[in-house]
């Protein structure tokens, strides 16, 4: 099954949503439970011009997202985007997170010269720890007691990918 990478769409949030609400997704981001198609319509419609939203499609179903953020607006970090992604729980492993990472890089290199893009990914997820080292990034450091997850502390990987010369 071919996977087709498109720029988000406003009417694309009812399957962002549910990308986002599945169980993995809501374990490896910082997402809250129950997220309402409001809130993700607006989400989708507040877009700055800025950032790019990525939806992964299979068989007309939206199965995983990725967005690249200015990672800050202060010039002197205008070179620097983050990045956040999410596949849906049954095509996890079905190279939807490649598809997407390998799109958002070819943006990123080739269209909008961003030199850095940084991520956050907790210690224990391992799949996308090894997806993002596929695509060049490092881990910088490690944040102790990151994030609040399922009851507990987590701790969370910082990495980057500079772009190469």
């Amino acid at each position: 099954m071919t996977v087709l990478i498109r720029h988000a769409e406003p009417d694309d949030y009812e399957g962002m949503r549910d990308v986002m609400n599945q169980p993995l997704a809501m374990a490896g981001t910082l997402q809250l439970p129950f997220p309402s198609l409001e809130m993700w319509k607006q989400r989708i419609a507040e877009t700055k011009d800025t950032d790019k939203r990525l939806v992964a499609v299979m068989d007309g179903r939206i199965v995983g997202n990725l967005g690249l953020h200015l990672a800050a607006w202060q010039h002197r970090r205008r070179h620097a985007y983050g990045v956040g992604m999410a596949v849906h729980d049954d095509f996890a492993r079905r190279g939807v997170g490649t598809a997407l990472m390998a799109a958002a890089i070819d943006l990123a290199d080739n269209w909008m010269q961003i030199q850095r893009l940084e991520l956050t990914v907790y210690v224990d997820n391992a799949p996308a720890i090894a997806l993002y080292r596929k695509f060049g990034f490092e881990i910088e450091g490690t944040h102790q007691r990151y994030a609040f997850r399922s009851g507990a502390f987590t701790d969370s990987h910082t990495m980057a990918r500079i772009r190469p010369l």
